[in-house]
């Protein structure tokens, strides 16, 4: 009997009561489905533009892990085939000059090294015995060698001479001495002493050979000479780098170890790419003025007497990842309206956008992101993604077609409903700004009911959100949430005006105010309750969460995540504040306290009512735990309704791991809940 004929007379007999139809879609996405995510990165093509190898990041669903592979895509199929795919981690694929050989570094003999894959051969050598992390991996021109660079470990510094130990006597651990003005960084706790530095390899096995030395880090893209014979490269070779940390010139080393500078503008060179012919050399730039917003701008050097000259001086945005794709031509991107573009350049500053959907390498909450690469023949391979996928592989040809080669998640995410993202732009109450944001309303939504609104604030502040895959987004939308977000002042992709709106005012009543009138707008539109209002962020999103519910009441909840409460504590304890002082305040601390004091969520503490979660990581270096603990006293001194939830293990970083990001969204969930009317 015909399978539709039989579920008739089934259903006349039992009502249908629980017999799914053949294609069936589920509401939303849930906690587990966080594991089953992928999203594709560092795409690579090859020279002859006939194939794309690229990372297929996965989640290790009982190691709490990101798994990193290796696959190739044909690009005119679209047919795919693993390169490596295993429990190992393998990254920074990069082809050979003549498209015979892939490059890349794993884990695969038990510790991070170089390795080759010959593809005809379908062989793969084992290059290297390294200590140290391997970054900025690049084929010479003549494919003869590979240049990286490296960390160069230095003995830790020693004050006292202790006493001989007896044999077989347990002691405590000895003292670490630290020295050095940046000495911790988060995600990797205390630095150990020493520097990076620039090695190559020849491309066949061999032993690497240090060129560059001194107490600098040289690190970044790395941009070989035509000749094979010299490499370019960025580094802050100043005497006092550590407290000049908006400067950096080109260089050049040589075989022999000869180190030649090539720029000494003030601020940053930085990205050096060579053209085909290694007449020029196209790098970015930025000022070293002392903001907390610059734009990059994009340089051409004449190889032979080593001028240069900016274009596109012009462009209020800044310009990423200039490539080479023509004797008189490049790719880059820049970020626009909470976009991601990809655009050609000409050497005379014409610029051409191919696509906007350069998208999806971030999985929790929907940042700008993208990445591609490109060829001399100026085909480009880059991820692609929306607002209801992460990153997949496309391509795009000379003439500007974009093709889509893979649809990692359609196996998960097409059988389910989706919240949709709309955009809105409205006006702020402080003084009319145009404030540009979106919302997710939940799977089948009805204009007609009322819902909960959560408001959720990104962080940077000089970063943007965008109409792009969010997990965290989705799965409150999933519980019937309409969530909203805006890319308030200060927020990156609309210019430098834009951007340094919140110059000495990072928190303030004028973000707030871009925050609360789009939650009145979001009240316009007239399926939002009232009644049910929530607010929640990471990081400058916490610190403006925190600050928020010191100046209104209207929230239900807060979840406040990974914050700064006192900026006095915060830039003195935490990793960033060599950096942070002198471009985001005044002046020092001690100097100006008043200020410090006025931007700090905890000076508004005498006015918070709304029931609070406060979260951080308990490795949180950036936004450290004593911020959060700070916080969390005041409001309980007061009575207020609070918890502090800490997640063990998690530097800023907090969903750093599938198991955390679910935590942190769960968590969320259940305090929103407890205090929905």
């Amino acid at each position: 009997m015909p399978f539709g004929l039989k579920r008739t007379l089934i259903c006349t007999l039992l009502a249908c009561a629980a017999l799914p139809t053949v294609a069936q879609t589920e509401v939303g996405l849930q906690a587990k489905d966080i594991f089953e995510l992928e999203y594709a990165n560092d795409p690579q093509i090859s020279p002859d533009g006939t194939q794309v190898v690229y990372v297929r990041n996965s989640n290790d669903v009982m190691k709490d892990a990101k798994r990193q592979n290796l696959w190739l895509v044909d690009t005119k199929s679209g047919a795919q085939s693993p390169l490596f795919s295993d429990e190992n981690n393998y990254s920074q694929p990069r082809w050979s000059p003549d498209g015979s050989k892939i490059a890349f570094v794993s884990n695969v003999s038990g510790s991070t090294q170089i390795h080759v894959h010959y593809l005809t051969q379908n062989r793969t050598a084992l290059l290297t015995q390294l200590q140290s992390g391997i970054s900025g991996l690049t084929w010479s021109p003549d494919g003869k060698w590979l240049a990286f660079s490296q960390k160069v470990a230095e003995k830790p510094a020693v004050i006292a001479k202790m006493p001989e130990k007896p044999k077989g006597a347990k002691w405590s651990d000895s003292a670490i001495v630290i020295d050095k003005a940046y000495y911790q960084a988060d995600g990797r706790g205390l630095i150990k002493p020493g520097y990076r530095q620039i090695f190559v390899l020849p491309s066949e096995g061999g032993t690497p050979r240090q060129l560059t030395s001194g107490n600098y880090h040289h690190s970044g893209k790395l941009a070989w000479r035509a000749d094979a014979q010299a490499i370019v490269f960025s580094a802050n070779r100043i005497a006092d780098w550590e407290y000049k940390r908006l400067e950096a010139d080109l260089f050049e080393v040589d075989f022999n170890r000869n180190i030649t500078q090539l720029t000494s503008a003030p601020g940053r060179e930085y990205a050096p790419s060579f053209s085909e012919n290694g007449k020029q050399l196209a790098y970015l730039s930025a000022s070293n003025a002392l903001n907390p917003y610059r734009n990059s701008k994009l340089n051409i050097m004449d190889w032979q007497d080593k001028t240069s000259h900016m274009i596109a001086k012009d462009l209020d945005r800044s310009i990423q990842d200039p490539t080479w794709i023509g004797s008189d031509r490049l790719a880059m991107t820049y970020d626009d309206h909470g976009k991601r573009k990809l655009a050609s350049i000409t050497t005379k500053g014409k610029i051409t956008d191919i696509t906007d959907t350069l998208s999806g390498t971030t999985l929790g909450r929907p940042y700008l992101s993208g990445e591609f690469s490109a060829n001399f023949d100026g085909e480009i391979a880059f991820t692609q993604g929306s607002s209801e996928r992460p990153a997949d592989i496309a391509i795009t040809t000379r003439k500007g077609k974009v093709t889509q080669l893979t649809r990692l998640n359609e196996d998960l995410l097409a059988h389910k409903a989706l919240g949709k993202v709309h955009e809105i732009t409205y006006s702020s109450s402080f003084d009319g700004e145009k404030i540009q944001g979106w919302y997710i309303t939940p799977p089948n939504f009805d204009p007609k009911k009322q819902y909960p609104l959560l408001l959720e604030i990104h962080g940077g502040p000089h970063l943007a959100y965008g109409p792009h895959f969010s997990a965290e987004l989705q799965r409150y939308a999933a519980e019937g949430y309409v969530v909203f977000y805006d890319n308030h002042r200060g927020s990156s992709s609309y210019g430098e005006r834009f951007a340094m709106l919140l110059k000495y005012k990072y928190s303030s009543k004028e973000d707030f105010a871009d925050h609360n009138s789009g939650v009145d707008a979001m009240l316009e539109k007239g399926f939002i309750d009232k009644d049910n209002l929530f607010i929640a962020g990471g990081s400058a999103g916490g610190i403006a969460t925190a600050y928020a519910i010191g100046l209104t009441n209207r929230f239900n909840a807060a979840v406040v995540v990974k914050p700064v409460i006192n900026w006095l504590s915060k830039v003195l304890t935490a990793d960033s504040g060599l950096g942070q002082i002198p471009t985001q305040f005044p002046g020092m601390p001690w100097e100006h306290m008043e200020h410090y004091w006025q931007r700090s969520p905890l000076s508004l503490v005498g006015n918070v009512t709304t029931p609070t979660m406060l979260m951080t990581g308990e490795e949180d270096l950036r936004t450290p735990m004593a911020e959060t603990e700070q916080f969390y006293q005041a409001l309980k001194l007061r009575k207020i309704d609070s918890v502090l939830v800490k997640i063990p293990g998690a530097p800023h970083g907090i969903a750093g791991r599938p198991s955390r990001m679910i935590s942190k969204i769960e968590h969320s969930l259940a305090w929103f809940e407890k205090y929905k009317k």
